[in-house]
C-alpha cells in the first residue's frame, strides 16, 4: 500500500482520503487500469496543495496497492480517523465493493458521533463526505447512503456530469473540462474541510470488523424499525432529574452532555450507514410495531433503565418476551459520567434482568449488558453488531410465499427418465413393476 502522507507527525493525517474501487486487468500483460485514478489523485493533491499551506505530501490519501500485508489494515483505520473529507470515487464498482463499504461506514461514523455531540442545528449535519463521479452512476442505483447526499455533480461542468472524471481524463478534447472539475473539487474539499472540523476519529479500530455501509447489491429496500421505550420528563421516576429527557420519550439523551441530541436520532443515522430504510417510533406509543404477530422486520429496541419504574412500561416488555421475538435487539445505555445512574446501578441492573428474563441465551434475540453501554462510543460500536443480529434471527423466522401465479404441473418419474407424460391405465394408484423400479432408482440410489 502507498499513500501520500507526509513525515513525521503528519504522517497519519492526511487532508482528504480517495476511496475508489480497483478494476482488474482485463488481461495478464495489459496495463494497470488504475494508473488513470492515479494520475487523477496527484492532480487533485497538486491543487489542494495550492490552495493550503498544507506540508509536502500531505494532501491526499489513497491505497495504490491493496495486496495484504503487514501493518495494510492498520494504516487505513489510522488514515480514515485523522483525514478532514471522505472522497469517494462512484462508479459501478463502486457500490459493490465492501472495501468501500467499509470505507465509507468508518468515516461516516466519525461525522454522525460528531452531530450527536456537539450540533445545534440538527437540520443541516455535518457530513465531511465530497462525492466525485469517476464513471457517472444513475441515481437509482445509488444506495441509501449515498443517495441521502444529494450532492449536485453538475456545478463541476455539464461535461463533468455527464462523463466523469474517467471520460474527460481520456477523451483529449475536454482535456479543459478535466482540468476544470478538478480544480473545482479541490475547492470543494477546502471548503468542507474548513467549514466542518471532524474530530479525530479512532486509529486503533479493528477494521476488520467495519461493516460495509452499502449492503448486498439488488433486491429490495432493506428497512429496520428503531424504536424507543424511556421516560420524558413528564413520568420521571422518584431520583431521576431531568437532564437526560424532553416533553417526549423520543428526546431521551442518556449521554448528556457529552451528547447534544437525542439517542434516537443518533441510532438512525448510524444504521442509516448501514443502508437501511428506517422507522423510528415510541414503543409506549405505537407497541404495535414491534409486538405485532409473526416478524413484521428487524428491530432495535433503546430502553432505559429508569422507564422500567412505571408498571405500564414493565407490561409492555412482559409483552415482548412473552413470545420470542429474537428479531428485535435490545440495547441498553448505562452512563458512566451519569451520577445517578451509578449510584443505582446495581438496582436498574437487578431490573433490567428481571424484564428482559425470557433473554437468556443469543437465540431467545440479542441484547447488550444489563449494566448497559458506559459511552456514546460503546454504544455506537455496539450498533452493528444488534443490527445484524436482528437480521439474522429475523431472516430465519420471516414467513416465506411461493412465488405468483399457480405454476406448472410437477414432473413424473417416467420409465424413460423424469418428464410430464400422463400414466398408463395400469399406473394410476399403483404404477406397474417397472415403473417402480424407475421411480426407487431415481429417489433412493444411483449408479456410482
Amino acid at each position: 500500500m502507498q499513500g501520500s502522507v507526509g513525515a513525521g507527525g503528519d504522517e497519519q493525517k492526511p487532508y482528504f482520503f480517495l476511496s475508489y474501487a480497483h478494476t482488474p486487468k482485463s488481461d495478464p500483460k495489459d496495463k494497470d487500469p488504475n494508473l488513470w485514478v492515479q494520475r487523477f489523485f496527484r492532480d487533485l493533491c497538486a491543487h489542494v496543495m495550492q490552495l493550503t499551506p498544507l506540508p509536502a505530501g500531505s494532501a491526499g490519501f489513497m491505497d495504490q496497492q491493496m495486496q495484504p500485508g503487514e501493518g495494510w489494515q492498520e494504516r487505513l483505520s489510522e488514515a480514515l480517523a485523522f483525514c478532514k473529507v471522505f472522497v469517494p470515487l462512484y462508479s459501478p464498482r463502486y457500490f459493490l465493493s465492501e472495501q468501500c463499504g467499509r470505507e465509507w461506514f468508518a468515516f461516516s461514523s466519525r461525522a454522525a458521533a460528531q452531530n450527536t455531540r456537539n450540533s445545534s442545528n440538527n437540520s443541516n449535519p455535518v457530513t465531511g463526505i465530497v462525492p466525485a463521479l469517476w464513471v457517472p452512476v444513475p441515481t437509482r442505483q445509488l444506495p441509501q447512503p449515498a443517495e441521502r447526499l444529494q450532492f449536485n455533480h453538475a456545478t463541476f461542468g455539464d461535461e463533468y456530469a455527464d462523463e466523469g472524471f474517467y471520460g474527460l481524463i481520456k477523451l483529449n478534447y475536454l482535456r479543459d473540462q478535466y482540468e476544470r472539475a478538478v480544480y473545482r473539487l479541490a475547492k470543494r474539499i477546502v471548503n468542507v474541510a474548513q467549514q466542518t472540523q471532524l474530530e479525530p476519529g479512532d486509529p486503533h479500530q479493528d477494521y476488520a470488523k467495519v461493516p460495509p455501509a452499502f449492503g448486498p447489491a439488488g433486491g429490495p429496500a432493506r428497512e429496520m424499525e428503531v424504536a424507543v421505550l424511556a421516560c420524558s420528563r413528564s413520568s420521571l421516576p422518584t431520583g431521576r432529574s431531568p437532564d437526560c429527557y424532553g416533553t417526549e420519550a423520543l428526546d431521551w439523551n442518556p449521554y448528556h452532555p457529552a451528547s447534544s441530541r437525542p439517542l434516537a436520532d443518533h441510532t438512525v443515522d448510524v444504521v442509516r450507514n448501514l443502508n437501511y430504510t428506517v422507522h423510528l417510533s415510541d414503543f409506549e406509543a405505537e407497541p404495535q410495531r414491534l409486538l405485532a404477530s409473526g416478524p413484521p422486520g428487524p428491530g432495535l429496541l433503546l430502553l432505559d433503565r429508569w422507564a422500567l419504574d412505571a408498571r405500564r412500561r414493565r407490561e409492555l416488555l412482559d409483552q415482548l418476551g412473552a413470545t420470542r421475538r429474537p428479531w428485535i435487539s435490545v440495547m441498553i445505555p448505562g452512563n458512566v459520567a451519569d451520577p445517578e445512574t451509578r449510584e443505582r446501578d446495581e438496582e436498574l441492573s437487578l431490573g433490567t434482568d428481571a424484564a428482559l428474563s425470557t433473554r437468556i441465551n443469543e437465540s431467545d434475540g440479542h441484547r447488550t449488558p444489563s449494566g448497559g453501554l458506559p459511552t456514546l462510543e460503546a454504544f455506537s460500536k455496539a450498533i452493528p453488531g444488534a443490527v445484524k443480529a436482528a437480521v439474522r434471527h429475523y431472516e430465519a423466522h420471516a414467513p416465506t410465499y411461493p412465488p405468483p401465479g399457480s405454476g406448472g404441473r410437477m414432473p413424473r418419474v417416467l420409465p424413460g427418465g423424469i418428464g410430464y407424460g400422463a400414466p398408463g391405465p395400469s399406473a394410476r394408484g399403483r404404477g406397474t413393476d417397472q415403473e417402480k423400479n424407475h421411480g426407487d432408482k431415481a429417489e433412493g440410489s444411483s449408479d456410482d
